[in-house]
């Protein structure tokens, strides 16, 4: 099939407000577009096909029929085919893999992909609710006022009637991602202060919001973009010769591998079919995730998270990532503290994670942070990421979850070759 190149991409600051400086969805989407292209070096003429990632977009501000944005705020795309995707969270990891598939059938050779949320439009309570679309409306929605931090509070239930949990652990994901963000220029907190109280559980410094979890156990409500330009071995060779030099250099990382999974909506299902007398009984609390991460590893050609040296993964809650550790192999089922105690998930450890700050930290604008994840990725392995870069880095892998991981998107990127 030949393979898929991230020429490079674009970010936007996750720390604005979009609605405070008077702007909408069309003024974050001519940014990132615009932006991104300027990145790479590729003009609007050369965009083949277009594709935008957003959950939410009616909800937050009325607007739908976003794949015809880009167009709409940049007249070289008039007539360029686009199409929006909506995987709640996972949204923007859909719109890559239907970019790749484009490239891999050799209809397109240079695809441009978007992920944009607009989401500061209304109070933060209001704001949290309204994500309850996501989940199964009427069916686990019913009288839960944030229903994200309640399923993950659910899951971390479920990890410690198995296996057993100490909550410290989880704080300690809050603690460490919101200190990775301090690096990250673009990250939604960077300027936030903590003190000796915020990661324990005093309700002033970190207020509970559901069960176990509290205010740093949480993503943000958050405003951002973010843009990648996607292109084939035949537009490399065509316009660079060899495929280890694009027009701006070479590109920032390949796209190895991919995993996806989609299952039902419900919480319920999905945590019985796992457990034991259940459909699908397995050591993991989420087998359908671990399946997606190891498709990643297939097609990449790897044995397995070994030969990973970092990874960006969905910490929308903490459980959210505690489930990631075991479940991406950083650790046998259910000892996913183990990592967290001995350090090695620390960004200066053995298989560093979300070392730019993930959703917690980073901020977490729901159809952009699929898009994110690739190009925190992408700049990991290139050697790119600044103040947050890990060191000798060439290979990453990304996990992106969209509800209660009912759709489940994990990619591997690996550096480029040298010329």
């Amino acid at each position: 099939m030949g393979s898929t190149w991230m020429l490079g991409g674009y970010q936007s600051d996750f720390a604005r407000s979009f609605a405070r400086e008077g702007l909408g969805i069309s003024d974050l989407t001519r940014e990132v577009t615009e932006a991104t292209l300027e990145a790479v070096g590729v003009s609007p003429a050369e965009v083949e096909s277009v594709h935008v990632a957003n959950a939410f977009g009616q909800i937050y501000t009325g607007q739908g029929h976003l794949g015809a944005m880009p167009a709409t705020v940049v007249s070289g795309l008039w007539g360029v085919p686009a199409m929006r995707h909506e995987a709640a969270c996972a949204s923007g990891s859909i719109a890559v893999l239907a970019a790749m598939a484009e490239i891999e059938a050799g209809r397109y050779d240079c695809v441009l992909v978007l992920g944009v949320e607009v989401e500061r439009t209304m109070p933060g309570d209001q704001a949290a609710r309204t994500q309850q679309a996501a989940a199964w409306v009427g069916h686990e929605t019913d009288g839960v006022d944030f229903i994200w931090p309640a399923t993950f509070d659910r899951i971390a239930d479920e990890y410690d009637r198995r296996f057993g949990l100490d909550d410290t652990h989880l704080r300690a994901i809050g603690e460490l991602n919101l200190t990775n963000a301090k690096r990250n220029p673009l990250a939604q907190t960077r300027s936030w202060r903590f003190d000796e109280h915020s990661f324990g559980t005093d309700d002033r410094s970190n207020p509970p919001v559901a069960g176990r979890l509290r205010r740093n156990d949480c993503t943000q409500i958050s405003d951002g973009g973010a843009g990648l330009v996607l292109v084939s071995d035949r537009w490399l060779t065509e316009r660079s010769g060899p495929a280890s030099a694009g027009p701006a250099g070479r590109p920032l990382a390949r796209l190895a591998g991919w995993g996806h999974t989609t299952v039902g909506l419900g919480l319920d299902a999905k945590l019985l079919r796992s457990a034991a007398g259940g459909v699908e009984p397995g050591p993991y609390v989420m087998g359908h995730v671990r399946r997606a991460i190891t498709d990643a590893h297939g097609l990449a050609g790897i044995a397995g998270i070994g030969d990973v040296d970092c990874v960006e993964t969905h910490d929308c809650m903490t459980p959210s990532e505690y489930l990631a550790i075991d479940h991406l192999g950083i650790t046998a089922p259910g000892e996913s503290w183990k990592a967290i105690e001995d350090g090695r998930i620390g960004r200066d450890g053995l298989i560093p994670v979300n070392p730019g700050g993930g959703l917690i930290g980073g901020g977490h604008p729901v159809g952009a942070t699929g898009v994110r994840m690739l190009f925190d990725a992408a700049k990991q392995v290139s050697g790119t990421a600044g103040d947050y870069q890990v060191n000798g880095a060439s290979r990453a892998q990304t996990l992106n979850i969209g509800g209660s991981t009912a759709t489940t998107v994990s990619f591997v990127v690996e550096s480029v070759p040298a010329p």
